[in-house]
């Protein structure tokens, strides 16, 4: 058995903007064994900027890691603890190494089922903004998640009160993700509005580590709130706990890139169920590579609340799979095993 990796950097058709800059391109790992004839391909999806894994010495440990395969998943997850985009990838390496892309077997792998998924709407002008809520309808999505907290936040109220106007909430949902850009007095005054105009619930309202606000929040905002860059580098098991048991969220956010993989997002919602809290998984910006094995983890779940699995359309140069977006939905719309091109990462295979 030996692996090797590369990199790959995604760059993004329209820029996405956020409160905390504007993204134009995302850098992808991808890692591939190889043994008796077969690859196991996966992805380190670290998101500059915000992965705890963003540190200098990553890529030396993609390099350790690859080197040292033959240590076997556990050995290797273990010893990547503090790297949770490297443990994911190992994840899906060694699953596509014994079951190609079909990492769950499930009704969604073989087309016959679909999952729901919100539109993304990126922060803006105006005018921009107001384009982008236009396509997401347009292409069938009933539930929009919107970027808020950079722009003037009398201009994101314009685009809410419109599009409440126009689709009440039995029609549309609507989630605000701020990526934590308000001050505790006045996330509590925008979730009067927010709460006002039907908005399911508020991403990360305030920075992470302010735990304590974070719980004031929680208790005295007008509606939930849903934890999402809190969980980063959260670890230790007690940590985790005393996380939710301190802030109390209505929600937390799951991106398998951030927490460790399947097992990590596994871990959190055993501990959100049995604090009766909430959940949603969506992407970390990965290729199709990674987002194929969230979504089909996901699907597993047997939730029906949308996911936020949209953005497999959001660069020029993704890893081109068997999936469309159709519906307001995710979809598998070839053949699982087979309707991948791989030529952008063919180095390493």
């Amino acid at each position: 058995m030996n692996a090797k990796y590369c990199s790959h950097i995604l760059k993004f058709k329209i820029p996405g903007g956020t409160s905390r800059g504007v993204l134009t391109e995302k850098e992808s790992f991808f890692i591939a064994i190889h043994f008796d004839g077969k690859v196991g391909l996966g992805e380190v999806g670290v998101l500059r900027g915000l992965s705890y894994d963003d540190v200098p010495e990553l890529e030396s440990q993609i390099a350790w890691t690859c080197k040292n395969i033959n240590l076997g998943l556990e050995e290797l997850y273990e010893a990547n603890a503090q790297f949770p985009s490297i443990q994911f990838a190992l994840e899906q390496a060694f699953s596509h190494l014994n079951n190609g892309f079909e990492h769950f077997a499930s009704s969604f792998t073989s087309g016959h089922s679909s999952q729901p998924i919100n539109g993304l709407i990126w922060m803006g002008d105006l005018a921009f903004m107001r384009d982008q809520v236009s396509k997401r309808l347009s292409e069938g999505f009933t539930t929009l998640k919107m970027k808020v907290g950079a722009i003037d936040w009398r201009q994101e109220q314009s685009i809410l009160t419109a599009l409440r106007k126009e689709f009440p909430p039995e029609e549309l949902e609507l989630r605000v993700d701020a990526n934590g850009a308000f001050e505790l007095g006045q996330a509590i005054e925008v979730s009067k509005f927010l709460a006002e105009h039907e908005v399911h619930s508020i991403e990360q309202p305030l920075r992470a580590g302010r735990d304590q606000e974070l719980a004031i929040a929680a208790e005295q905002m007008h509606i939930p709130i849903a934890l999402d860059e809190s969980l980063i580098g959260v670890i230790d098991p007690e940590a985790k706990s005393k996380l939710l048991d301190t802030v109390k969220p209505q929600y937390i956010i799951l991106k398998p890139s951030f927490i460790g993989g399947w097992r990590g997002a596994d871990r959190w919602i055993s501990l959100a169920e049995s604090k009766g809290i909430g959940w949603w998984a969506t992407s970390a910006l990965e290729s199709n590579v990674g987002l194929n094995a969230i979504a089909q983890w996901a699907f597993t779940k047997g939730i029906s609340i949308p996911q936020g699995l949209g953005t497999g359309s959001l660069f020029t140069n993704n890893i081109p799979g068997p999936y469309e977006v159709r519906g307001g939905t995710l979809k598998v719309s070839g053949r699982m095993n087979e309707d991948w091109d791989l030529s952008a990462i063919k180095s390493i295979l």
